[in-house]
């Protein structure tokens, strides 16, 4: 059986006419009648029956015309595909999560465009609650951001790095002096956050850090970005809790005491659509995979 007999039958199923259908394909009527015939004689039933001068679809035929129409559609679409993949790439679009990226997104621009110079990086600074959709809808062709509670079948996922959480402080906080700090310490001050309209991740993620000690956390302020909630714990007395890649983005503003116990390391990820999988996009992912930390 080959993609030809199943044109010329759903041609024929379509028009009801066999005339018709052949003229629509340009071929001759004899042609397509003998096409129909060999199909029939392979498969072992009938597919059509004639009434007058048209032919309609026996209780057998009507079940492999919505099967036959459906495996002709998947094969213009693997053409498709295959012929998007086959175009030059000359941009991809990157969302990322500013905090848990400092380190990661400097050191694979720098690696994918020594491979890939002619491919323009367009960067997005985005919630992890807008990155999802995004890519989703294709206006995105990578997230960098932390794993999604669910990650959609549509989906390619691969972590990039792991954290450790630190309590950030200002310097004039009382805090400050120490090197490392417990979570129980502080489970009664403010802690500067993310809003929880555009960030509901972050704070899912931090009520569960909290959970650890059976606590829930007092939010103190909330902020439409990591750099306004940087400020607002470098000039005031609240603390918030930063993956440790943003010590050297922090400078002397902030200190980043290590809490013990530990609690759970965050990841970053990187996810993309698995219909998209470009070579551009497969490189800049392998150029965002983090180096080992040194200990």
């Amino acid at each position: 059986m080959e993609l030809r007999h199943l044109r010329y039958f759903v041609a024929v199923a379509e028009e009801e006419n066999v005339s018709r259908a052949a003229s629509n394909l340009h071929v001759s009527q004899p042609g397509i009648s003998r096409q129909i015939h060999d199909l029939e004689d392979e498969i072992g039933f009938l597919l059509f029956e004639r009434v007058g001068k048209s032919v309609r679809l026996t209780v057998a035929g009507k079940i492999f015309f919505v099967e036959a129409r459906d495996i002709l559609q998947r094969s213009v679409d693997a053409v498709k595909k295959a012929r998007a993949c086959m175009a030059p790439q000359t941009e991809i679009n990157v969302g990322y999560a500013p905090s848990g990226t400092v380190e990661i997104l400097p050191r694979a621009l720098r690696a994918f465009t020594r491979s890939f110079p002619e491919v323009r990086v367009t960067l997005h600074d985005l919630s992890a609650q807008d990155m999802l959709p995004l890519v989703l809808q294709k206006n995105l062709d990578i997230a960098l951001t932390l794993p999604p509670y669910k990650l959609p079948r549509e989906l390619g996922m691969k972590e990039l790095a792991r954290y450790e959480p630190c309590l950030a402080v200002g310097t004039t906080h009382p805090l400050a002096k120490l090197k490392v700090v417990s979570l129980n310490r502080v489970a009664f001050e403010p802690v500067a956050a993310l809003n929880r309209k555009d960030y509901p991740h972050y704070h899912k993620h931090l009520g569960k850090l909290f959970t650890t000690i059976g606590r829930k956390p007092r939010i103190g302020s909330e902020h439409d970005s990591g750099t306004s909630l940087m400020a607002a714990v470098a000039a005031g007395h609240e603390f918030t809790l930063l993956p440790s890649c943003v010590r050297g983005v922090a400078g002397q503003r902030l200190k980043l005491l290590k809490l013990r116990p530990a609690l759970p390391q965050w990841s970053i990820v990187a996810l993309w659509r698995k219909d998209a999988e470009t070579g551009p996009v497969r490189a800049f992912i392998a150029a965002a995979v983090a180096k080992p930390t040194k200990k």
